[in-house]
């Protein structure tokens, strides 16, 4: 059994902030599953089965900081270990539309991740980060918690997609081969990306 999670903050006023791309990319991985969601021990959790394995998706419906909260209860009652487990989260060191997947460390300054990490008792989860950037004026915390502009949102549609393949490749074949594939692919476009701007 896997769980997906994607962090991010609930009811309507939070939907289309660049702080909940996490609850996007399961969204899109629900839509695509057929999945529905039911509220279980403060998170909304689906279902579904891929590749013949059982799978939850899971949207915690406490604050972003108390996440953590959400995924242990999640992760204690379905006995999940934690090479199985993958969290989605927004990263503002990451260029809007960028995505990479890591194996573990720190929380990188995202309260969501760090609280995760507190209620696990450790940091070797494996991580999807969404690149939403920085605010050009320097406040980050209103930055996180306002809509993306729409010269992102393309951008954005893009890496929800790619995130959502990513969660799924991890789920079938595992952190090595997601990083591998994925990583690679956003470095590549990086790369070329960077030498259209120079010429």
């Amino acid at each position: 059994m896997k769980i997906i999670v994607g962090l991010g903050n609930p009811s309507r006023t939070y939907a289309g902030t660049r702080h909940n791309v996490g609850f996007w990319v399961i969204d899109m991985i629900a839509e695509s599953l057929a999945a529905s969601f039911k509220e279980k021990d403060h998170a909304l959790q689906a279902v579904v089965h891929y590749e013949g394995e059982k799978m939850i998706l899971l949207k915690p419906q406490t604050f972003m900081n108390l996440s953590g909260f959400a995924v242990a209860l999640a992760c204690n009652f379905y006995k999940i270990e934690i090479q199985d487990l993958l969290i989605i989260y927004d990263d503002m060191d990451l260029a809007p539309g960028r995505i990479r997947l890591r194996r573990g460390g720190s929380g990188g300054g995202h309260n969501g991740m760090k609280s995760v990490i507190e209620q696990l008792g450790q940091d070797k989860i494996n991580r999807l980060r969404i690149g939403i950037g920085r605010s050009p004026y320097g406040d980050n915390i209103d930055y996180v918690l306002t809509p993306f502009s729409q010269e992102q949102l393309p951008l954005m549609a893009d890496a929800v997609e790619k995130a959502a393949a990513a969660s799924l490749l991890w789920a079938k074949a595992g952190i090595t081969e997601a990083m591998n594939q994925y990583n690679k692919k956003e470095q590549e476009e990086n790369k070329e990306e960077n030498k259209n701007k120079e010429e």
